[in-house]
């Protein structure tokens, strides 16, 4: 059996193949995608499809907010959270 990825590890290739269209991410885990224009609102409701679908997870209307998705360690949080629930 495959060992499973990290999940900062699998967002950051997401991002920059999906969004970045690129093969590497250029910035820190911590680094805000506000900040930096990453992300458009387009790019989160694409996100949240590809979280609930990549991790199982459901993701709520109400948790559709910055402090969940504005960073490569934020949105990790986020899904290592909603993991330990649903487990």
């Amino acid at each position: 059996m495959p060992v499973e990825k990290p999940v900062a590890e699998i967002l950051r290739q997401h991002i920059a193949e999906t969004i970045l269209f690129s093969t590497s991410y250029p910035y820190e885990d911590t680094d805000s995608f506000m900040e930096n224009g990453v992300l458009d609102s387009m790019n989160v409701m694409e996100l949240v499809v590809f979280l609930e679908q990549r991790f199982g997870i459901q993701v709520a209307d109400h948790e559709i907010i910055p402090e969940h998705f504005d960073s490569i360690r934020q949105m990790s949080d986020f899904v290592q959270s909603k993991q330990q629930i649903a487990a």
